[in-house]
């Protein structure tokens, strides 16, 4: 059974999603939230959940900023940022974001299950933004933080690039959560 939590503003959306969800066998609707951390924390320590469906936009708070902070837990759920902007410029923070997908809202029901299934077996689903893509973003990128940024998009965990870069890894952290605020800005805000 994969359990699943849903992150999302919207409570008809989140109905919708938990009817969805329960309909499908082999996957367990375990819990949701409107996406302040106060409920979200109690909520993925109760219920541990395999994938959790997190929201781009979130109007209080980033979800690029939660998904990172998601992905910090140990043990770490698979976390699929769902978006109804899910574009190639969303591609790179979500990477960034150590998000494991990216899936657009409008998703018919069959592919959103695939991709949770898929995810929660660990595959990675968020593609490789173009050349063009990547030159844009990473040149809003602060000069000091794209050695840190490329490393990490290498694959190199962030106690490495704080041992490489000699610095601490909350340093490391702080540059990741500073280039997601950044990255942010150039990326529409449709939920």
């Amino acid at each position: 059974m994969i359990r699943v939590v849903v992150v999302d503003d919207h409570p008809a959306l989140r109905a919708g999603l938990q009817t969805v969800l329960e309909s499908e066998p082999g996957i367990v609707y375990a819990g949701e939230s409107g996406g302040d951390e106060e409920s979200l924390w109690p909520l993925l320590n109760r219920v541990d959940p395999d994938v959790v469906l997190l929201d781009y936009h979130l109007p209080r708070g980033d979800g690029l900023q939660l998904c990172y902070r998601i992905k910090q837990r140990i043990p770490a759920p698979r976390v699929i940022i769902f978006s109804a902007h899910a574009s190639p410029e969303l591609m790179l923070p979500a990477r960034l974001a150590s998000a494991d997908g990216l899936m657009h809202k409008g998703i018919g029901a069959r592919e959103m299950f695939e991709t949770i299934r898929r995810v929660a077996k660990g595959e990675q689903l968020i593609g490789e933004p173009s050349v063009a893509v990547l030159r844009e973003t990473l040149a809003r990128v602060p000069d000091e933080d794209r050695s840190i940024i490329g490393m990490l998009l290498d694959g190199t965990t962030e106690a490495d690039v704080a041992r490489t870069l000699r610095q601490d890894v909350k340093d490391v952290r702080h540059a990741v959560q500073r280039v997601l605020s950044t990255l942010r800005q150039g990326v529409p805000l449709a939920g």
